[in-house]
């Protein structure tokens, strides 16, 4: 396995920038390489994932199949940033199916989809706690989206997730407050 240096960038993408992988979340190109493998020259983006302590080696030819992108615009950040003061959905299908479809949105790269997961499976202390299953997703949607916040803005990822915990528990207790209102004036 024969390894050279290649030139700064390739399809858009260039050294030491933060990307999105859906699989893994936000990381880092440390370097763009080529690399013989069988006979057959690769080109490959060298992505490292600090938190995760992990380095992805990612052909060039396959950045669109596996929906590497680039860091969300502000635009979207604030449209993930409304999503959460949203109502939650919670559907009354299977645990099982539901557990699918928050992977999957997990998943999908998608800043929008994940802000959706952590609305729905967010609890406030006024609500019932959650199953262990459910808390281990909503907790993997909100590291997630909050290393993308936190890229995005520049700041450091216990100030995300303040941030977006701080929406949740405001939209929580809006919820609650409107729910009181409506019962005191149903008792009345």
């Amino acid at each position: 396995m024969a390894k050279n240096k290649k030139p700064q960038q390739r399809k858009g993408f260039r050294t030491n920038e933060q990307i999105v992988y859906p699989a893994h979340g936000v990381g880092r190109i440390v370097s763009i390489e080529e690399e013989e493998v069988a006979g057959a020259k690769l080109e490959l983006l060298v992505i490292n994932f600090e938190k995760d302590k992990m380095t992805l080696r990612v052909p060039i030819e396959k950045l669109e199949r596996v929906g590497m992108r680039k860091l969300s615009e502000d635009t979207v950040v604030k449209k993930a940033l409304t999503t959460l003061k949203g109502k939650a959905r919670v559907k009354r299908t299977m645990w099982s199916r539901r557990a699918q479809e928050y992977e999957a949105k997990i998943n999908s790269g998608s800043l929008v989809s994940i802000a959706e997961v952590v609305r729905d499976l967010y609890r406030s202390e006024s609500q019932p706690e959650q199953s262990y299953s459910e808390r281990q997703l909503y907790e993997a949607a909100l590291d997630r989206m909050a290393r993308e916040v936190a890229a995005v803005h520049k700041q450091d990822e216990e100030c995300a997730i303040a941030a977006i915990v701080e929406v949740l528990s405001k939209t929580a207790q809006a919820a609650q407050a409107r729910q009181e209102s409506s019962e005191a004036q149903a008792a009345a």
